[in-house]
């Protein structure tokens, strides 16, 4: 029996997803030479920084995984962070140089886009938990230091894992298990992530604005903890480079067709998930100080919490990061 208008529809929408998804460009380049015509200036860019990021957020993983006897609330999320930038470089570097040097198995291509779907996900939620924190952390400090509860952050963490990884699990279940139903649900699916999206993306820019105000309030009587413009410079690479990937993605859903090259957006989301470690340890450096301070002295530094009292400005009743790191 033929396959229905509608489903014939759905599974033309998926392919050209999916098939847009792993091709850069259309040009008669493209068409005489398809092997090289992925290797452009953009793409070679997006590999040589998809790289970098891989190294940096991989000291990341080394210093706050392997070499921290305990870990601030803090730590904890941009540990897990590191680890989806890891997820999202290694899967977006490993399946440009698949498509380059040999023929990708359909299947296995859409495996590699669900982890990359996966990892984008998973970083759009971290940094909404860690935004909203933030927010409570400077709106309600009495409640954050005293009623907190102790394994928020794991818990969160584990939380936003489970929920993506449960999302993108039926998605390749789905595909491969039951095909032939896979297209009824796939809008389904799309609405529910596009919903997500939305959500956090809401949550992110008010928790963001509503800290760049207490920044800004606070600036005027003492300077601003080193953490809050940790989480502001974050958030602001990720509305700059990392967001316009899920944007094109949401506009490429509902009229079928990108309005931009998508590989100038995967070049922009390549920056954003490989921008944060630099974040980190230019944040952390003391240029006053003559002498190179190792990495980890330097990262201890960027993630310490610090708390105004009175003090000298700071409460060293908080347990110091530098303490738990070292």
């Amino acid at each position: 029996m033929a396959e229905s208008p509608v489903a014939e529809q759905r599974e033309s929408v998926l392919d050209t997803t999916v098939q847009q998804s792993a091709n850069s460009s259309l040009d008669p380049l493209a068409e005489a030479h398809p092997k090289f015509a992925l290797i452009d200036g953009i793409e070679i860019l997006s590999l040589i920084i998809a790289l970098v990021g891989l190294v940096g957020n991989s000291i990341v993983l080394r210093l706050l995984g392997f070499r921290a006897r305990r870990r601030s609330p803090f730590s904890v999320y941009i540990l897990n962070l590191a680890g989806s930038d890891s997820i999202y470089l290694g899967s977006f570097f490993g399946l440009r140089m698949w498509r380059i040097v040999g023929d990708l198995n359909h299947l296995l291509e859409v495996l590699w886009l669900c982890l990359l779907g996966l990892s984008y996900c998973v970083g759009l939620s971290l940094l909404a938990a860690i935004s909203t924190e933030r927010c409570l952390s400077v709106l309600f400090p009495i409640w954050y230091r005293c009623h907190r509860p102790k394994h928020t952050s794991v818990t969160v963490c584990a939380i936003l894992w489970a929920l993506q990884g449960l999302y993108w699990g039926v998605i390749v279940g789905l595909y491969f298990l039951n095909k032939d139903h896979f297209y009824d649900f796939y809008f389904v699916l799309c609405f529910v992530r596009l919903g997500w999206f939305l959500l956090l993306t809401c949550v992110l820019g008010v928790s963001s604005l509503t800290l760049v105000l207490r920044v800004q309030c606070s600036s005027q009587r003492r300077r601003p903890p080193r953490l809050y413009f940790l989480v502001l410079l974050t958030v602001l690479v990720f509305l700059l480079c990392g967001l316009p990937l899920g944007v094109i993605y949401a506009v490429w859903f509902f009229r079928g067709f990108p309005i931009m090259p998508n590989r100038i957006f995967r070049l922009l989301a390549c920056v954003n998930s490989s921008a944060n470690p630099f974040i980190y340890f230019f944040l952390g450096s003391q240029w006053c100080r003559r002498g190179r301070e190792p990495l980890r002295v330097v990262l201890q530094r960027a993630l310490e919490e610090e708390q105004v009292g009175g003090n000298g400005g700071r409460d060293t009743s908080h347990p110091n990061t530098l303490d738990m790191l070292s």
